[in-house]
């Protein structure tokens, strides 16, 4: 399991996220596969779940108005933003 994570690799990752249809049943896969660097489906989904808990923190920190890149819509929770690429 590949472990470090750059802002490049953060930047690949956000990107395939939005790229791949989150229902298909090859989502995690074309992630990790899009992400390269040796990461694993499971090394994605373990990224995807930190930093959907980074997020969630953030908003209890700041009341649900965090500056966090991940921000969009009016949810109330990282989870909830970025559930459309739930880890399966």
């Amino acid at each position: 399991m590949s472990s470090s994570w750059t802002d490049e690799l953060n930047k690949v990752f956000e990107m395939a996220l939005a790229r791949y249809d989150k229902d298909a049943p090859d989502f995690w896969q074309n992630v990790a596969r899009a992400v390269g660097e040796g990461k694993t489906v499971d090394d994605v989904k373990e990224h995807f779940k930190v930093l959907t808990e980074d997020v969630d923190d953030m908003e209890r920190m700041y009341g649900g108005r965090s500056s966090n890149k991940y921000k969009g819509g009016s949810s109330s929770s990282g989870e909830q933003r970025l559930k459309h690429h739930k880890p399966q």
